[in-house]
């Protein structure tokens, strides 16, 4: 493990919300959990447009809140080009309105070498 991902690794506190995002063409599906592995609400499903993104956004804000998470980290499979308008919309967020949180980050997830092995390569920071 090089120091890069030493960092990435690091910015997971006991105060940081993750959120997993599978990445399909019309809908994605994302699930809430804490630095444990400890799951928060519900999964939720939503399309892959502006008002599911906002459905997405208020989903895990909300939980965050409920929940006393100061900071959120959303990963996803960058999956051809399906997650580029997830990313973009997220990005837009973290510059204007995110509000409560300290910081708010997204990853990709890379395969290495199968499903089960996962590298964090971080983007939009």
């Amino acid at each position: 493990m090089n120091s890069t991902q030493n960092e990435r690794i690091n910015q997971i506190t006991s105060s940081t919300l993750i959120i997993g995002v599978d990445i399909t063409k019309f809908k994605h599906v994302a699930r809430a959990q804490d630095y444990r592995g400890v799951e928060f609400g519900k999964a939720i499903t939503f399309e892959n447009d502006r008002e599911g993104f906002e459905l997405f956004v208020s989903w895990f804000r909300k939980i965050a809140t409920e929940q006393g998470f100061q900071d959120v980290i959303v990963g996803m499979e960058p999956t051809d080009h399906y997650w580029l308008n997830l990313a973009h919309f997220l990005k837009e967020q973290h510059v204007s309105t995110i509000g409560k949180f300290s910081s708010y980050t997204i990853f990709f997830i890379r395969a290495i070498s199968n499903a089960s092995s996962r590298l964090l390569t971080p983007s939009f920071e």
